[in-house]
């Protein structure tokens, strides 16, 4: 954890950071709010894929696949015990325990944060963990080696969740915050 928090660079304190604390505010609250920020998203995130996730099991599963838009894009439900794309079913404990570390990672650095683009993108990462680390822990055929529920299926692609699609999306602003340098503790760097 300390090499994660030495990597991302987060200060201790936001002065640290050379954040001014707003008017009428102390710096602490500020950090809390990027906080509060995190895990709404991380909530917001989880929530609707534990729900599609009910969905799809109690409606689509074991039915036959709903055209969505033509034959561009369908709903089709499939359990995947492996990583994206189907790889690595073998591995399923592997790949739990590393959702369970992603998700102390950020919760460790979350106490660190005061960039609101960062909280929304770590948010993102970790409500998608959360979801498919649910289903991991909770679904058949058994706990730490449960299989996820994918079911958004685009013509000529893998099928995926929306869990994924959290992690994806927090990943691609996590690349785009780093390209403008922008850091976890919200200094900028003019690389």
């Amino acid at each position: 954890m300390a090499e994660a928090e030495r990597i991302i660079g987060t200060p201790d304190t936001p002065e640290a950071a050379g954040a001014e604390p707003e008017r009428g505010e102390t710096a602490r609250p500020r950090g809390k709010r990027r906080i509060a920020v995190l895990f709404a998203v991380a909530a917001f995130a989880y929530t609707l894929d534990l729900v599609s996730k009910l969905l799809v099991v109690a409606r689509l599963e074991h039915h036959a696949p709903i055209e969505v838009f033509g034959d561009w894009l369908e709903f089709h439900a499939i359990r995947n015990p492996g990583a994206a794309f189907g790889f690595g079913a073998a591995f399923t404990v592997i790949f739990t325990m590393i959702a369970a570390a992603v998700i102390v990672v950020i919760a460790r650095l979350a106490r660190k944060l005061y960039s609101l683009p960062w909280a929304i993108a770590l948010g993102m990462l970790l409500g998608g963990a959360l979801g498919n680390l649910t289903d991991r822990i909770f679904r058949s055929p058994g706990i730490f080696q449960g299989e996820v529920v994918d079911f958004i299926a685009p013509k000529g692609f893998a099928v995926f969740n929306l869990a994924d699609s959290a992690i994806v999306c927090g990943g691609i602003l996590i690349v785009l915050l780093s390209f403008r340098g922008l850091d976890p503790d919200g200094t900028v760097h003019k690389d």
